[in-house]
């Protein structure tokens, strides 16, 4: 569902993408920015559609993934509120490199090509908001691909759990902020593997599941670890 109209302002500049911008630049996104609602597993964008506008997601989440040849996803990213997605081709001038669609029901901000690389073109410093985004972006999916092409799943998923530690100020209890059958696929393999190895963090006293999204660090060092590829499990 689209809804048209001018964006409130405060909503605009409440996107971290466009933090800092002069209030005639918000204004101007404000203008011809479209929102969009989509329900749970809705498709935003397919691999190989023309780019004709980015997004920003408001509310939910969004997973950015490819599907092989026999099938199987590979999610690359999630995408929560606050977040763009779908820049890139627009930068280029091509087409959407991978599928995107809805983790849960979500609401978007979608951005038409066209006008936005005009804003541009008049003002750079939004582009230079956009490259500290896209920075941040490439170093993630530079350690994914390091992941999934150099360690062992219990790395992988070690590591996964020490950023979302990160992510919520270095915590020792973290909440999963999809599925397991997302995370496996995140992670580049099955539910039943993923839920193999986290039974055996538990019995090794790696971590503990405190229920089915919320697990426990009881040795940092331990996944540290693990996610460097020093030690494997037993």
């Amino acid at each position: 569902m689209e809804t048209h109209g001018v964006r409130p302002l405060d909503e605009i500049a409440a996107i971290p993408l466009f933090e800092g911008l002069a209030d005639r630049h918000l204004a101007e996104l404000a203008r011809i920015a479209t929102e969009r609602e989509y329900d749970r597993g809705q498709f935003i964008f397919t691999e190989g559609e023309r780019c004709t506008s980015f997004f920003v997601c408001l509310k939910g989440r969004v997973k950015i993934f490819k599907v092989g040849s026999e099938g199987k996803e590979q999610i690359l990213h999630v995408i929560n509120p606050g977040e763009p997605f779908g820049e890139v081709p627009m930068f280029e001038g091509g087409c959407y490199p991978a599928h995107a669609a809805a983790l849960e029901a979500c609401r978007t901000l979608s951005f038409p090509r066209d006008a936005f690389v005009g804003l541009i073109e008049k003002d750079p410093s939004v582009a230079l908001a956009m490259l500290a985004i896209l920075s941040r972006r490439l170093r993630r999916f530079t350690n994914l691909v390091e992941d999934l092409s150099l360690k062992e799943v219990p790395g992988r998923l070690a590591a996964y759990l020490l950023y979302l530690s990160d992510q919520s100020g270095h915590s020792n209890q973290v909440k999963l902020d999809i599925t397991k059958g997302q995370l496996a696929s995140l992670l580049g393999t099955i539910p039943e593997t993923l839920s193999r190895i986290l039974t055996r963090m538990s019995r090794e006293g790696v971590i503990r599941s405190k229920s089915s999204r919320t697990i426990q660090l009881l040795d940092r060092p331990g996944l540290e670890s693990l996610a460097s590829g020093e030690t494997r499990l037993a």
